[in-house]
């Protein structure tokens, strides 16, 4: 089944804190890599995957964060403010309204990955979305190939393509936060702040949580010394060219 997801959430609220100082004063989706902000990057690549329309939450330096896409000219690009800050799970009930009940991408605004080649993410995320038997579609990384950034084991995938949480952290792949969900899973959920992770663990529970295994790079990138690692390999990789 292949199924077009034109429409998009990505998280930009929070604060950064483990990156500072390089986020003292700017929110961490507009820290650089090669000359890109992490979110432009982000955002390139739904535009490339056909999204034409994203919501962003903000709230630490959100200004910022407007001012910095208020340009975007490829997709439509909505605002979703929040004072008090909602977490994972709080931020996209309050914006469902954008998505008018159909299903949508949900990405970190700090994520930071590079498509296998010949190949494109977003897309091959689309082509294995079935909403009649998932709810949510999460994008994992094989911790082995994590070279830059500490991978933590989160999840395992069974011979169905099922994700099964590793709460030890044993798992072999990483959550790298990239997922398709059903707008449904949230008509249960309170207003006000929850974790994103109670839905996760939702749809594992009623079998609906499924994994797809990222075959290009993914990025890990929490503290300073992460982010120079991956700049330096981005510099080194230009310097190539």
């Amino acid at each position: 089944m292949s199924t077009i997801i034109d429409q998009a959430f990505i998280l930009a609220a929070g604060f950064g804190t483990r990156l500072r100082p390089h986020t003292n004063e700017c929110p961490k989706p507009m820290v650089e890599v090669g000359g890109s902000s992490l979110i432009s990057r982000t955002l390139d690549h739904l535009s490339n995957a056909g999204v034409t329309h994203t919501c962003v939450n903000t709230h630490y330096l959100g200004a910022m964060l407007h001012d910095h896409l208020e340009n975007i000219t490829n997709m439509a690009i909505t605002f979703s403010d929040e004072d008090p800050i909602l977490d994972t799970g709080g931020g996209i009930k309050k914006a469902l309204a954008n998505f008018k009940g159909r299903d949508f991408f949900v990405l970190s605004g700090d994520g930071l990955w590079s498509n296998a080649p010949n190949q494109n993410t977003l897309k091959i995320m689309q082509a294995a979305w079935d909403p009649d038997k998932m709810d949510i579609l999460i994008l994992l990384q094989d911790i082995s190939t994590m070279t830059l950034t500490h991978g933590v084991g989160d999840y395992h995938v069974d011979a169905d393509g099922r994700a099964k949480r590793a709460y030890d952290q044993t798992g072999d792949y990483m959550f790298t936060s990239m997922r398709i969900n059903a707008a449904h899973i949230f008509d249960d959920c309170p207003e006000g702040a929850f974790s994103y992770l109670t839905l996760l663990d939702e749809a594992e529970r009623k079998g609906r949580l499924y994994g797809l295994v990222h075959e290009g790079d993914w990025h890990h990138i929490s503290a300073p010394e992460d982010l120079e690692r991956v700049r330096g390999a981005y510099k080194a990789q230009k310097e190539a060219v």
